[in-house]
């Protein structure tokens, strides 16, 4: 976990708690659990969570708090839907926490943070496509998979750069310098690997793909 517990005053800590257990709350009473006893869902929704336990012990950190590393949100997203997606970074979440010994009163600011933010953008964003852009195979690939992870890992970089500033652990100046100036790096290499996999996956595995529709999105395209 990147941010600890001396980073944030304590009561930001006990509100981020909160809001932490609503969301949870809520994304285990809405979760389509049904799908994960589908064929062979709940091993890949494993082997997922495995995979990005995994990619998120590589990080780069710059300071306490400040740290890039793949966060797999929208790829998330996208294959399980968000409820399923905000408990697995939750599971992955937990299990690094106990691995390195983490301080628990963070664990929802980190989980606010690196799972629910960008979780909830590229929720919102692919909403808004379905809503306003045609339903066509690139679109789905390049907006909501390329363009939404790499805007997913900007709305993470905001959130900690913002809480971490309004908090007054560091400065506008040092974050926009040590921190956020790396931003670009990190949303190329997120939209690409992102957008990678969601392309193989819809077209040799979409089933796993649970936001995406062969009926809307290729069929008489």
């Amino acid at each position: 976990m990147s941010i600890t517990a001396h980073l944030l005053p304590t009561t930001w800590l006990w509100l981020a708690n909160a809001l932490y257990a609503a969301l949870v709350a809520a994304a285990v009473s809405r979760a389509p659990w049904q799908r994960l006893a589908r064929n062979e869902s709940l091993h890949v929704y494993l082997g997922t969570c495995v995979a990005l336990l995994v990619l998120w012990t590589m990080k780069a950190g710059v300071s306490p708090g400040l740290s890039y590393h793949f966060l797999g949100a929208t790829l998330l997203t996208l294959m399980f839907g968000w409820e399923l997606a905000l408990i697995a970074i939750s599971v992955v979440l937990a299990v690094g926490g106990l691995y390195c010994g983490a301080d628990w009163i963070s664990f929802s600011a980190n989980a606010l943070a690196h799972g629910a933010a960008p979780i909830a953008f590229t929720h919102a964003l692919l909403r808004l496509a379905q809503q306003r852009l045609p339903t066509h195979f690139f679109v789905y690939v390049f907006v909501n998979a390329f363009f939404g992870a790499a805007l997913a890992v900007l709305t993470n970089t905001l959130v900690v750069a913002g809480v971490l500033a309004a908090a007054g652990t560091y400065t506008l100046d040092y974050l926009g310098s040590e921190y956020l100036a790396f931003a670009p790096l990190m949303m190329f290499g997120e939209a690409w690997i992102t957008g990678m996999v969601v392309a193989l996956l819809v077209c040799y595995r979409p089933a796993w793909i649970t936001t995406f529709d062969d009926d809307k999105y290729l069929r008489g395209k």
